[in-house]
């Protein structure tokens, strides 16, 4: 549900130059896979610029249990102690506002978004190959039948 607008905003945020993304899980009580495979593609794309990095703050225990089984922890930090922000994540929430809503997205883009993330974690070591074999084989085909049944002039 919120993979597709953290992806926005991230990408947004990397386009504009920052080096350092922070991902405040502090209110999540639990993350799916293309939720995952976002956050995995953020990381990859971010650390693309040497010296960048995609952080998360206020991971529960079951969280980063979740992010380290399918080997996020190797490309993001995950509630790093030397983080800038470390002490101080009370006040800095307190002072957040939402970003602006991301535009809805059509099926075949959400499609496409889940089969990207799923590709992501895929991509990552051998054990996720094997585990998103078949999801990828699916979204794949899912997307190519939806994109044959798409009229041109229909937004994306």
């Amino acid at each position: 549900m919120n993979s597709h607008a953290v992806k926005a905003f991230g990408d947004e945020r990397i386009a504009a130059g920052e080096s350092c993304l922070v991902i405040d899980l502090g209110d999540c009580t639990g993350m799916d896979s293309t939720f995952m495979g976002t956050l995995a593609g953020m990381a990859t794309r971010i650390a693309a610029r040497q010296g960048s990095v995609l952080q998360i703050a206020g991971s529960s225990d079951r969280n980063r249990r979740s992010l380290e089984d399918l080997g996020l922890d190797f490309l993001l930090e995950i509630d790093p102690p030397a983080a800038v922000w470390r002490g101080m994540e009370k006040a800095i929430r307190s002072k957040l506002t939402p970003p602006h809503a991301a535009r809805p997205i059509g099926q075949v883009q959400r499609t496409r978004h889940v089969l990207d993330a799923h590709l992501t974690l895929a991509g990552i070591n051998d054990k996720n190959a094997s585990e998103f074999k078949e999801v990828v084989t699916v979204l794949g085909n899912e997307l190519a039948a939806k994109e044959k049944l798409v009229p041109l002039d229909e937004p994306q």
